[in-house]
């Protein structure tokens, strides 16, 4: 991975099939590094930019590892409320496979529903799962996706050196 440039991490063990294609296709189209992490084996496709990592199998350990990866300005693609807390508080971004970018702003009142939810299931109510990713979810994620790294090439465009007049 090349020093100074963001990368995407992954929360790879429940991130949608199809989501990970998208940024199959959106890595190798703005050449940013992207890493798939799951405590099992994750095809990627052959590319320079697009690599997985392994951890152990255990609560959290795929969160805690992308989380001492991280460096400020890289984005997470998680629908993880504790773990994007933990990347927005370290300076990262974080975005759910639904498109929803989380934000200093947003993230606690997130992380308070989640709490009720956990609340409300330890006490043996059935609050049901996630619905199912419908084909607006996938296009919001793109579209936030498309967004961030609209934002990214251009800063990275900015910053980089002009080449010298050879004239």
């Amino acid at each position: 991975m090349i020093a100074g440039m963001m990368k995407i991490w992954v929360d790879a063990d429940a991130c949608p099939v199809v989501i990970k294609e998208i940024l199959f296709r959106a890595a190798e189209r703005v050449q940013v590094p992207l890493t798939l992490v799951a405590n099992q084996p994750i095809r990627v496709p052959p590319s320079r930019f697009v690599r997985s990592v392994q951890v152990a199998a255990g609560f959290d350990v795929a969160d805690n590892e992308i989380v001492a990866r991280l460096d400020p300005g890289d984005l997470v693609i998680t629908a993880d409320i504790p773990l994007a807390a933990e990347v927005i508080e370290k300076g990262g971004h974080a975005l759910n496979p639904r498109g929803e970018m989380y934000s200093a702003d947003t993230i606690r009142s997130r992380l308070d529903v989640r709490d009720f939810m956990e609340t409300l299931r330890a006490s043996g109510v059935d609050t049901g799962g996630p619905p199912a990713l419908h084909a607006r979810d996938r296009q919001a994620f793109a579209n936030q996706l498309d967004r961030f790294l609209h934002r990214y090439t251009r800063e990275r465009n900015r910053q980089k050196p002009e080449a010298p007049d050879r004239s």
